[in-house]
């Protein structure tokens, strides 16, 4: 099912048009409304009247993670205060929150965009859709519950955890699609599997899932277990929130909704554009959004862009799964964690050698960390109870600041891999 056929197959050549025509409006919004795009566009000596075709995009300075957070909280809004109608953020546990704003319109196009994202997952005005991620300042809940209302088809606002609740709902209700992350749509399963539920007792058809990196063997898993189909779906407040992109039943990669957004891939090295194939970091511009337009923003995320036709019938072009980023962010059940968190606690406290590494594994369906800090020779002899209470200190420290319990292993001196170069601050057990 396509939700919007005009738009989601318009032939290579009007697509190009649009975005043309669209990206024309962006540059001139961003240039007159926001100082910051205006004064780095100044400094390339570039004007609005300097986009004349696609190419020149690549003109453009890059808009990065740091700007945001420089311009916290509304620097780069482009719309008045008076026609911002809503705003999410991140957790701001690096530094200040990503703070993103959506005029009425931007919160019309999300919800068009989820329609079309629901759709890809066979969902239409006769669904239940559970939405289990999170509701509050994070993109992931409200997005998929006002496209779902979008659509036409009736939401379950169920927002994350409490399982058994969930479950006995997604029964009672007749949940028909579930949207959550992957590693929680896994629990889910293991537990209706521990609560004896019959699979028959379930209406479920498809799940959504996205918010965190996830293999074909998860999909794969997550199909044979809840016995539906598994769509990957991309998205990040910065540029949207989740409709970004998404797979189609023919799951050969996600289609990037290129009437909202133009997708770059950039070597994330020497900045350079690479062609489609090949692999890089993912770079957005947003064409359409009025309160908090992005100008060829680095996300970090690495991927591979395929211009070839899809048999479903949707012409825009597709990205490969996430495989990874260009920075260190480790994300483990859906919250971002940085190797600088962990060290920031470890130095702050003083109780250990400043030699540590996290290491991230997969135990039944959930993610795990474990930070290995070094002692000194003096503590290591020490009485085991007087360790037990370190690694106790350690880990509620870092389970204030994280969000997450790590389990936290103090190891022998010298047993942690020095490094001349970039620290290997993370194992990833995942990836095998």
């Amino acid at each position: 099912m396509i939700w919007n056929r005009p738009m989601e197959t318009l032939s290579r050549n009007e697509l190009a048009a649009l975005q043309l025509q669209r990206l024309k409006a962006v540059v001139e919004r961003v240039y007159h409304n926001v100082p910051a795009y205006r004064e780095k566009m100044q400094a390339a000596d570039l004007t609005p009247r300097d986009v004349r075709s696609l190419e020149d995009l690549r003109r453009l300075p890059f808009t990065v993670k740091q700007d945001l957070r420089d311009h916290y909280p509304y620097g780069l809004f482009a719309a008045p205060m008076r026609e911002i109608v809503r705003v999410h953020a991140s957790s701001g546990t690096t530094g200040n929150p990503i703070v993103v704003g959506y005029t009425r319109k931007d919160l019309d196009t999300w919800s068009e965009l989820i329609a079309r994202t629901l759709s890809c997952a066979g969902a239409d005005a006769d669904s239940v859709v559970q939405v289990s991620y999170g509701y509050g300042l994070f993109t992931g809940g409200l997005g998929i519950h006002y496209g779902t209302e979008k659509l036409g088809a009736t939401v379950v606002p169920m927002s994350g955890g409490n399982t058994q609740r969930q479950i006995k709902l997604m029964q009672d209700f007749g949940a028909t699609h579930l949207a959550c992350t992957p590693s929680y749509a896994l629990y889910l399963a293991e537990a209706i599997k521990e609560m004896k539920i019959p699979r028959e007792k379930l209406r479920l058809k498809a799940g959504i899932f996205g918010a965190e990196p996830w293999t074909e063997e998860m999909r794969r898993e997550l199909e044979y277990r809840l016995q539906i189909m598994a769509i990957d779906i991309y998205g990040l407040s910065e540029v949207m929130g989740p409709g970004v992109a998404s797979e189609c039943p023919v799951k050969n990669g996600l289609h990037i909704f290129e009437d909202h957004f133009i997708p770059e891939i950039i070597d994330p090295v020497t900045e350079e554009p690479l062609p489609y194939g090949e692999k890089g970091e993912l770079v957005f511009t947003t064409i359409t959004k009025e309160g908090f337009p992005v100008i060829r923003y680095r996300t970090r995320d690495i991927s591979v862009l395929h211009g070839e036709p899809c048999s479903c019938g949707r012409t825009h072009v597709r990205m490969e799964k996430v495989s990874g980023r260009s920075d260190d962010m480790i994300i483990i059940r859906g919250v971002n964690v940085f190797p600088s968190q962990v060290e920031s606690v470890l130095l702050k406290l003083g109780l250990t050698e400043p030699h540590y590494v996290l290491v991230v594994d997969r135990v039944g369906t959930l993610d795990t960390l474990e930070v290995w800090v070094e002692v000194s020779e003096k503590l290591f002899s020490d009485e085991v109870r007087n360790l037990e209470k370190i690694e106790r200190k350690i880990q509620r420290e870092l389970e204030s600041l994280l969000g997450i319990t790590a389990h936290v292993r103090l190891v022998e001196p010298k047993s942690i891999e020095r490094s001349e170069g970039k620290a290997k601050r993370v194992i990833d057990r995942r990836k095998k």
